[in-house]
């Protein structure tokens, strides 16, 4: 591969992947394909903005006009769609919003890259990241497998198994090299504060309380952003065509477990008395149409490509915690907007 979009690369998922493949691939053109909606941030990025192998674009992938402009301008080898609307909240309040970025966004980077390619995919790939809402909710056993049945119960989840119904699809009609992957729960450096372990970490700092929806007891399988990100690589350069790869932890949590957990942690680096963060602890209404368990068995990308988690839940989430306190500013930055003005100033020029 000479040169591969990522997109979705100012995101929490992608500024990692990103990071991953220019780091580790220094021959290969990265083009970063970012919207810079409310979860893109280019400050995720600074480190390696300045790398030669390194682009940034701006464009929304719901605008084909445009997309297709920058496939012709840079020809890309390989694509890595992980753009989404992904947070489930904001789908029960306007659905529309993602239909259009994670069904049509996700048409419109097809359309281009068959396209471009004119039926000539020697070489070529089209890597769909994707999630295990879509298999829908487990009892308190079993976990899902590539074969599990769509099931999805949210907005969000049903966009984005539309999303990965149109990738096979054309494969299967037209030979598109595809890949698909359906991670778990990410946490890690980062993370956009409105999902749940962010969220605590900076509600623990202004002792502020920590919502948890109904009885705490909805359970996901959680894996460490950089972990993902490493199996994103694997399985775009030595995955098969047509196939789909289960991305998990092995590694399930109760929300209010891992929260204590959370608490238990934070208290002890910012040196307070074991319980403060725990008292902070608030029990919500739930949200409708919420899964009860999600489970990845990743058994297939480990045999297949050696795939396995390098952290253990406590080692992740403590480097998760200490990245946030070491970038407190960062943080700042996001809960209060500032960081929408990054691009302005190092881009817009």
């Amino acid at each position: 591969m000479k040169r591969i979009i990522i997109t979705g690369g100012a995101g929490f998922i992608g500024s990692h992947v990103v990071r991953e493949f220019v780091t580790n691939y220094p021959d290969v053109q990265i083009i970063n394909l970012d919207a810079l909606t409310y979860a893109g941030n280019l400050e995720n990025l600074k480190d390696i903005e300045d790398k030669e192998n390194y682009t940034f674009v701006k464009a929304d992938i719901t605008d084909a006009v445009h997309i297709q402009a920058v496939f012709e301008q840079y020809q890309p080898d390989g694509v890595i769609h992980l753009a989404a609307e992904s947070h489930v909240d904001r789908s029960i309040t306007n659905p529309t919003a993602f239909v259009m970025t994670n069904v049509i966004g996700t048409v419109n980077m097809l359309n281009s890259a068959k396209s471009i390619w004119q039926d000539d995919f020697t070489g070529k790939r089209f890597h769909h990241v994707s999630t295990d809402e879509v298999y829908g909710t487990l009892g308190e056993t079993g976990l899902f497998q590539e074969d599990t049945a769509y099931d999805p119960h949210s907005p969000y989840s049903a966009s984005k198994a539309s999303s990965d119904h149109f990738v096979r699809a054309y494969h299967d009609t037209y030979g598109l090299p595809v890949v698909i992957t359906n991670c778990s729960n990410n946490y890690g450096p980062n993370h956009f504060p409105e999902k749940l372990i962010p969220l605590c970490i900076h509600n623990i700092l202004n002792n502020k309380p920590l919502p948890i929806y109904g009885d705490g007891k909805f359970t996901r399988d959680w894996l460490f952003v950089v972990d993902h990100a490493r199996a994103i690589d694997m399985v775009f350069h030595r995955g098969q065509n047509g196939q789909s790869y289960n991305v998990g932890g092995f590694n399930e949590w109760k929300n209010i477990d891992l929260v204590q957990e959370l608490c238990k942690q934070m208290d002890e680096k910012l040196g307070r008395e074991v319980g403060t963060a725990e008292k902070l602890i608030t029990f919500v209404k739930d949200r409708p149409g919420h899964d009860l368990r999600y489970a990845i068995d990743a058994t297939k990308i480990n045999k297949e490509l050696g795939y396995q988690p390098s952290v253990t839940f406590e080692e992740g989430l403590s480097k998760t915690i200490d990245w946030f306190l070491a970038n407190e500013d960062w943080l700042a930055n996001v809960t209060s907007g500032d960081y929408q003005k990054y691009y302005d100033t190092q881009y817009d020029k």
